[in-house]
């Protein structure tokens, strides 16, 4: 009777445990965002056109291939060598194929017919044949190799011409990303080969499935060779990783080591990535047509204007690669960007005394400087806010310097504004810029177009508000509320104590708004200090709105940051902020 109560036990025991791992297996494939990605389209017929290698090395390889994607003309006049453009080599991941490269070259091939073709990209594509590398790693060390091949190759394509390459640019998705970074394991492998390598939802950290000895191996080299050999290692790398709708790929594992002498590395969630604001599964990450647009834009701001090629200044590629994918101004990439702005011609000068500002531009016939006196603010306030919802490229925001009420030059300080989907913002620390006399908001002349303008001075005290996470146990049966009864623009949330893989959370944010005709958006972001995995949701007012809270990489030991739950809201808007565990979110992030 004993023994077989036991067993009863047991299998309760077990049933339940199947039961929380099922919850959990269910979070990781279902319970993300839809997939927001855009398809990318071809305008003209996509042709592949298979690089003749050397017989040797096809005889050494043959099941690998290497091909030249083009469309249209641009084929046709690329089937007689040698090139002349930039070369950049995709190398396809886990049964991945050649013919990914597709999107992102026809992207690169539509922006240099914008520029008349003043500069482009020639894309090549390794065909590795499908290999399922990511189950058995026996074959990496051969796709290293012969990827090695395939670079002097392509440069031996472009012999003799006036701005000939001597090095490329690489793409790898997945294990294809791995691969490269193993190039440089290579006895004979020359470093400046390769001038920049992007990664797609590539594990850098660890296999996903270790299932054999020789994919466990070649992670060890790998990973010993550029912690070893960091202080050498001056190769500009960007990790891009999917976000939770990669459920193949966790972006924990994407993420390179923070190596203390290798600064020329940035890792970056998709859905924190400017312009792009979207979560990828593993394959949407290859053709995402906002993420594609984005590493196109960057790698013509990479280009050297006197080679004609990528440049070889790791100061500018690193700058480039911030512009793009960590933090956008809402302005073009300018390697020394004038701060000193003149801001003369006819235009009016209005003076702004009060704290909370709004202006709706449509129609306006002449330019108008809006300025702010800071004096006054500053014995009162400790931030200044501003926002615009006209997101051109243009300056939009500056300072005087000891000035009574206008200035003919004034510091340009769009440069530190941000882009986010529906607006640009600029929020400053007063005590941080003393010598400045006049905040200066400018309105160009438009015609046909209606934005808005908005600014206001703050305590710190006021916008930035702590909000504790309720405990991991309390499995959503409790919850913490704050509820936002001023009528500002802009509200930090303070996470506290949340900074664990394992923790997850729901967060139900409900607008109420007085009667207003026009639809109003809020925008609500989760910020991580501590790596570049921010996300981002917009939501239509009133309504309530449910975002789930969860991280990617943990916080640091040392570190003293706060996660923060930013709120870019409508001063006509009333808001009610609740946080609760979610007990399915944090099995799906233990079993992930």
């Amino acid at each position: 009777m004993f023994l077989h109560s036991v067993n009863l036990w047991n299998l309760a025991f077990y049933v339940f445990m199947v039961f929380l791992a099922t919850l959990g297996l269910w979070d990781v494939f279902f319970g993300f965002e839809e997939n927001k990605c855009s398809m990318s389209y071809m305008f003209e017929y996509p042709e592949y056109q298979k690089i003749e290698l050397p017989k040797k090395l096809a005889k050494r390889y043959p099941a690998y291939e290497l091909y030249l994607y083009g469309e249209g003309s641009y084929a046709e006049e690329h089937k007689i060598l040698p090139l002349t453009g930039i070369p950049v080599l995709f190398l396809p991941g886990n049964a991945g194929s050649y013919k990914q490269v597709r999107s992102i070259g026809s992207i690169a091939l539509r922006k240099a017919e914008d520029i008349d073709f003043k500069y482009h990209f020639d894309f090549f594509s390794v065909n590795f044949n499908e290999e399922l590398v990511a189950l058995y790693g026996g074959s990496l060390q051969k796709q290293t190799k012969f990827v090695h091949e395939c670079i002097k190759t392509i440069l031996k394509l472009y012999k003799g011409q006036e701005f000939a390459p001597k090095s490329v640019a690489i793409i790898g998705h997945s294990m294809g990303g791995l691969v490269a970074r193993a190039l440089l394991t290579l006895k004979n492998f020359k470093h400046d080969l390769i001038n920049l390598l992007i990664t797609q939802a590539t594990p850098h950290v660890a296999p996903v499935m270790p299932l054999d000895r020789f994919i466990t191996d070649f992670y060890t080299t790998v990973n010993n060779y550029w912690i070893l050999n960091a202080r050498h290692i001056n190769l500009t790398t960007l990790s891009v990783a999917g976000g939770f709708r990669d459920y193949q790929v966790r972006s924990g594992l994407t993420f390179l080591p923070k190596l203390s002498h290798h600064t020329s590395a940035l890792s970056v969630v998709s859905s924190a990535v400017p312009k792009t604001w979207v979560s990828t599964d593993h394959l949407s990450i290859v053709w995402c047509k906002q993420l594609q647009l984005t590493t196109v834009r960057a790698f013509f701001d990479l280009i050297d204007a006197d080679t004609k090629q990528i440049t070889q200044n790791s100061k500018k590629k690193l700058s480039v690669l911030n512009h793009h994918f960590i933090r956008h101004p809402s302005k073009h990439f300018e390697e020394n960007p004038a701060i000193i702005s003149d801001l003369t011609g006819t235009s009016m000068w209005v003076p702004v005394k009060v704290s909370k500002w709004t202006y709706v531009a449509y129609n306006e016939s002449e330019k108008i400087y809006f300025t702010f006196p800071l004096e006054n603010h500053r014995k009162i306030y400790t931030h200044v806010y501003c926002q615009s919802t006209m997101l051109d490229t243009n300056s939009w925001i500056f300072a005087c310097i000891n000035s009574t009420s206008m200035c003919l030059q004034g510091v340009d300080l769009s440069w530190k504004a941000e882009l986010l989907p529906t607006i640009k913002y600029l929020t400053l620390r007063l005590q941080d810029y003393p010598s400045l006399s006049h905040l200066v908001v400018y309105v160009p002349s438009v015609h046909g177009s209606k934005f808005v303008v908005d600014c206001e001075f703050f305590k710190k005290e006021k916008r930035y508000i702590q909000l504790p996470v309720t405990h991991l146990f309390s499995f959503g049966l409790s919850s913490r509320k704050v509820v936002l009864n001023t009528n500002g623009l802009y509200y930090n949330l303070e996470l506290l104590n949340f900074g664990q893989i394992y923790q997850a959370f729901k967060i139900n944010v409900v607008s109420k708004c007085s009667a207003v005709k026009e639809e109003i958006t809020s925008i609500y972001r989760l910020h991580i200090p501590w790596s570049y995995e921010d996300s981002l949701t917009i939501a239509q007012a009133p309504s309530s709105t449910e975002i789930s809270l969860k991280l990617h990489i943990a916080q640091p030991e040392n570190d003293t940051h706060v996660a923060l739950f930013k709120m870019y809201t409508s001063s006509d808007c009333r808001y009610e902020v609740t946080v609760k565990t979610s007990f399915s979110q944090i099995l799906g992030q233990v079993v992930a």
